[in-house]
Order: C-alpha cells, then structure tokens, then sequence
C-alpha cells in the first residue's frame, strides 16, 4: 500500500510538473495565435466596418458574403497565381539550389568554403526593404541600371519585364532566400558520417549514385521540413513585394490584396479577414500535398 501511495504521490507531482512548464507556453500560444485566429475567422462572418467612427455601429452575422465575395473578384485568381509562382520558385528554385551549394560546400568541392557560405548568407542579413528599393534601382523599369547595361549592347532595346513585371521578383525571392536553405541543409549534411560515403564510393559508387541513394534519404525530413517553411513565407511574402510593387497589380499577391482591403480606401475588415483565412487553408492544402508527396516517395530521416 505504501508503494503504491509513493507511485501515485510521484506520478501526481511528475503531472503537475508537467502542466507548470507546459502551461506557460500554452497561455502564450493561446493568446498570440489561437485567440486572433478564431477571432479573424469569426470577424470574417461579419458585416464589421470599423464601428461607430465609420458608421457601422449594428454589427451581425452575415455568414459566407465575405468568401463568396472573395471568388467572385477577378482580382483574387491573378493574386493567387503571383503567390503560387512564388511558391514554385521557392519549391523547385530556392529549395534545389540551397542544397546543390550546399552540398559542394559540404564536399569541399571548391576552396573558401567559409568566405562563400557568407557571401550566400548575407542577403538574409539585409531588410527585404532595402533590397526591393536596390533592386528597383538595378532593373524595374526602362531607366533602370539592367537597360542602360542592356543598350551598351544594342541600342534599341525595349525594356522586356514590362509584359512579365513577376519575374524580377521572382528573381529577387530566389537571390534572397537560397542562402537560408544553404545553411540548414550544410548543417544536416554534416551530420552524415563521411565515413559512409566513403565506404560507397570505394564499393565503386559515383558520386551522383552516393547523392541518390545516402544523402537525400537521409535529408528527406530536412527537405519536407523547409518545404513547409517555403510554403509558409511565400505565402505570407509582403515587404519585399510591397516596395517592388509600386502599386502594380500584375505583382500584387493574397498579403497585399488582404492589406488593401483592409487599409486602403474604405476598410472592409470582414473580407480582409476572410482573405487571410484563405491564405491559411492555402497554405495547410499546399503542406498536406508535400507530406503526401514525400509517403509517396516512402522517404525517412
């Protein structure tokens, strides 16, 4: 009996233990995340306008007018598609370089390995507002540093972004990002024993064959993890953009459609919340896809 007393009174204490360091990252989690979301997906049932200092005092429910309203503009499938062209540069662009540099950087395959993991790194050092204001300078519009380069060459050169004004962005984003990913992944890397890759190798492994078959299955956690967070910040890009954009609507994406509904001209918070929930049930399908996808492939760290 006094055995069981000691497990139970030991038990009792690891509980409450437990809840003590859990509970204030539970309070914080609740207040800061939890909270405002619930309470943006209830505003975005509403017909609140600001209150009584824009006239708009009777607050009630109006169900689903803000998101049938949301697919209903024209503007909201051209701001879904800028997003989801960033998403594929930071997929399929930002993801593959990060790991190819980062990999011969691991490999030692050049020299200055130190010097070059800085140079790569730095554009994330910098604000994204200063590099949209430089790279507005270098080649966003025909007076642009790019043209003047471009007419040294062939005098009568018309400046060629206007039709496609996306692509100096998605420039930019991929420049900017890849030396994140170059970190994470050379941190992952070194983590596998070089050992094993020699041993392969000396089996008569090519190098490419030692990449397949040892180093991506090894980094496949690594590689859905900053999926998610390329999914996550291309989705969510804003200040970068919001320089480069110079209020252009070719470039505009969900953050920038959501902040002008919301802060420009007559405020209409109701469908600025409901753009913002979209952005998140976009965001948890795109995560979904990328955890189905690596099952597929059957990859595990």
């Amino acid at each position: 009996m006094n055995l069981q007393r000691k497990k139970l009174n030991t038990s009792g204490e690891e509980i409450r233990s437990y809840l003590l360091l859990v509970l204030p990252a539970a309070v914080l989690y609740l207040s800061v995340v939890a909270f405002p979301t619930i309470f943006s997906v209830i505003l975005s049932l509403t017909n609140y306008r600001g209150g009584q200092i824009f006239g708009n005092s009777n607050i009630r429910f109006v169900g689903l007018e803000s998101y049938i309203r949301i697919f209903q503009d024209s503007e909201f499938y051209l701001v879904l598609k800028n997003n989801m062209l960033i998403v594929l540069i930071s997929i399929f662009g930002q993801l593959p370089l990060g790991f190819v540099l980062a990999y011969i950087l691991s490999r030692q395959i050049v020299k200055g390995v130190d010097f070059f993991q800085t140079v790569i790194y730095l554009p994330n050092v910098i604000t994204p507002v200063i590099i949209g204001i430089l790279f507005n300078a270098l080649y966003k519009n025909a007076d642009s540093l790019y043209m003047e380069i471009v007419r040294t060459f062939n005098p009568n050169a018309e400046y060629s972004f206007i039709s496609n004004p996306m692509v100096p962005v998605l420039v930019v984003m991929l420049w900017m990002y890849s030396g994140m990913y170059v970190i994470i992944f050379l941190a992952n890397l070194q983590r596998i024993d070089v050992a094993v890759i020699e041993a392969a190798k000396i089996d008569g492994a090519t190098e490419l064959q030692s990449l397949w078959h040892i180093v991506l299955p090894a980094l496949s956690g690594v590689i859905v993890t900053c999926a998610i967070l390329a999914i996550s910040g291309s989705l969510k890009s804003f200040d970068l953009i919001y320089v480069m954009e110079n209020n252009n609507l070719q470039t505009r994406v969900l953050s920038l459609y959501m902040y002008n509904r919301a802060f420009r001209g007559a405020p209409n918070y109701p469908l600025a919340n409901a753009i913002s929930t979209v952005m998140v049930i976009i965001s948890f399908i795109l995560i979904i896809l990328t955890r189905i996808t690596e099952r597929m492939f059957g990859g595990k760290e």
